[in-house]
């Protein structure tokens, strides 16, 4: 399911704590610095006119209100956590809301180079059973003067709720499982990039990828791969301003209404069989950073 592009995954390190210089009795300034700390918390709240999920919205192409914090320690771990409303679609079983924990470990290969591996669990408070899943993930990310750019892999080992239980629509909405208890798992491979405008607060930004998964519906009519297989891309653009940050992109996926015909009415804008929920849009988002 689920936007892990998203921003959601990355560990967020903040600035080290600076030590304001003290006074003598003399007026004279003390320039020792005080010690750093080992640890940093950082975190965002954004405010966002869709949420995709890997190209499908899991806000019923309505508004979502997220955020999340991240706690880092100098040795490259990381623990931290996010939160998104859903609707229609997305909401596994229930669910108004996706929690996800993530932790891992980020390496500096060089410097413009780190390696990042970590876990997510995708958790549903208030879903139905069998909802909540695992992902570990691999990123290589490196910079190149004003360039950025980010290959990575997350892959969700064989587990029930990402499991085709339905194999139709029709199937989901009658409440017939075709095959309960069924266990599936998901590869999704994707590349970011991203290259700062000199001279302005603007950073130009494209995403792509790929999932590979289980052609059907999982225990709650949702699946992180709908169709089985499936590309999703984006691009846009990222205006910065103190801790503020407007970001506009373009989303679009390769699913037809023709290709996902047969997992609706669930697969579809309030699950009612029609509005496409994988379409292309425009997407806008507001980010605090703290």
């Amino acid at each position: 399911m689920k936007l892990l592009q998203a921003a959601a995954l990355a560990a967020m390190a903040g600035a080290p704590l600076a030590a304001s210089a003290q006074s003598t009795a003399d007026q004279k300034a003390d320039t020792t610095a005080a010690p750093t700390s080992p640890i940093t918390v950082s975190g965002a709240a954004t405010i966002a006119s869709d949420y995709r999920f890997r190209g499908v919205s899991q806000s019923d192409r309505q508004m979502a209100v997220q955020g999340g914090i991240t706690v880092a320690h100098e040795s490259g771990l990381y623990v931290g956590t996010w939160a998104s409303n859903l609707a229609g679609w997305g909401t596994f079983g229930g669910a108004n809301m996706e929690l996800d924990l993530i932790g891992g470990y980020k390496a500096r290969l060089a410097d413009n180079a780190a390696l990042d591996v970590g876990l997510t669990w995708y958790l549903y408070p208030g879903g139905a059973d069998k909802t909540d899943f695992a992902e570990p993930y691999v990123k290589l990310s490196g910079t190149a003067g004003p360039a950025t750019l980010t290959a990575g892999a997350a892959y969700a080992p064989k587990q029930q709720a990402i499991g085709r239980w339905y194999r139709t629509g029709a199937d989901a909405a009658a409440g017939v499982y075709t095959d309960p208890g069924a266990k599936d798992d998901n590869l999704y491979l994707w590349g970011d990039g991203a290259l700062a405008l000199a001279g302005t607060p603007l950073t130009a930004k494209a995403h792509i990828g790929h999932s590979w998964g289980q052609a059907g519906l999982g225990p709650n009519a949702t699946a992180v791969a709908p169709t089985g297989s499936y590309w999703d891309w984006s691009l846009g653009a990222d205006a910065t301003w103190r801790n503020l940050t407007l970001g506009l992109s373009y989303v679009d996926t390769d699913l037809s209404d023709r290709s996902s015909a047969y997992l609706r009415p669930s697969f579809s804008k309030g699950q009612d069989g029609t509005g496409s929920i994988a379409g292309g849009t425009v997407l806008a988002a507001l980010t605090a950073a703290f």
